[in-house]
């Protein structure tokens, strides 16, 4: 397997709390979490790593400190006020590229969002298959009040998550929400103690580590966007993603341990 452990990351941790479990922590803390050029490439070279690792099965994100990711570093951002519209818009889908990698990987991936998710940030968590918050955490899409059009899919991520309508007042507004209205507006999926929300995240990963790794994945990718466009879509790929499974010895091994009353041992196979 890659040896993801030796990667040389700069404002990036990579972590393996528990087996199939890796966990990205931005760790920038002085800058809360700011997407820095570093950890921009840390990032991209960490996914790439985790991408090709067939033992991990769950990728939690999180971040150091008091934020989750305050967004872009706004120094990087405005770094070139002389640039033209096409060098910028260069350096701009290179950025959210990197960043959006993440979706490239086929396995759940888990937002741990235990601070202020702003911007950038919010939009990473977005593209996470799911969301968990510290309680009181801050989250939003602010770009009109800096004069800038919304990136790194905000206008994709957002309506995908929320709907149309919550998305057109969050992104119009640019007004931050407390991960409790985020839990209503369909942001998060749960709001949690943050005394409590490393550990049980942790959990709920470990929990879907320890499934079917292929049915899963397969899960994971009927889900991922907008999913299936209409009723037969859905019924053509289901009539030939579960069949996958139903030829797995993994399917085998959960039926025996249903009628035997024990936890699976699957083995992605």
């Amino acid at each position: 397997m890659p040896d993801t452990d030796s990667l040389d990351l700069t404002h990036l941790r990579l972590e393996r709390p528990s087996d199939g479990v890796v966990r990205l922590v931005l760790d920038n803390p002085e800058q809360r979490n700011a997407m820095s050029a570093p950890m921009t490439e840390s990032w991209t070279s960490a996914v790439a790593q985790v991408r090709e690792d067939p033992t991990v099965r769950v990728v939690v994100v999180t971040g150091e400190g008091s934020a989750f990711c305050s967004g872009g570093d706004t120094s990087w951002i405005a770094s070139e006020p002389d640039a033209g519209v096409d060098r910028l818009r260069t350096r701009m889908m290179a950025f959210y590229r990197a960043w959006l990698s993440i979706r490239s990987l086929e396995v759940p991936t888990i937002a741990a969002v235990n601070g202020a998710a702003i911007g950038a940030g919010l939009c990473l968590a977005l593209a996470c298959d799911l969301r968990y918050a510290a309680a009181g955490a801050k989250l939003g899409a602010p770009f009109v009040k800096l004069g800038m059009n919304p990136g790194m899919a905000a206008t994709f991520l957002l309506p995908d998550v929320v709907g149309r309508a919550v998305a057109r007042d969050l992104l119009l507004t640019g007004r931050i929400v407390t991960a409790e209205e985020g839990l209503g507006l369909g942001l998060v999926s749960r709001v949690l103690p943050g005394e409590e929300l490393s550990a049980q995240v942790e959990e709920i990963a470990a929990g879907i580590a320890a499934t079917a790794p292929i049915a899963s994945r397969y899960t994971t990718l009927a889900l991922r966007g907008e999913g299936h466009p209409d009723l037969e879509s859905c019924l053509q790929w289901e009539a030939l993603a579960q069949p996958v499974t139903l030829a797995t010895a993994d399917l085998q091994e959960g039926i025996r341990a249903a009628r035997e009353k024990r936890p699976a041992e699957f083995r992605g196979v």
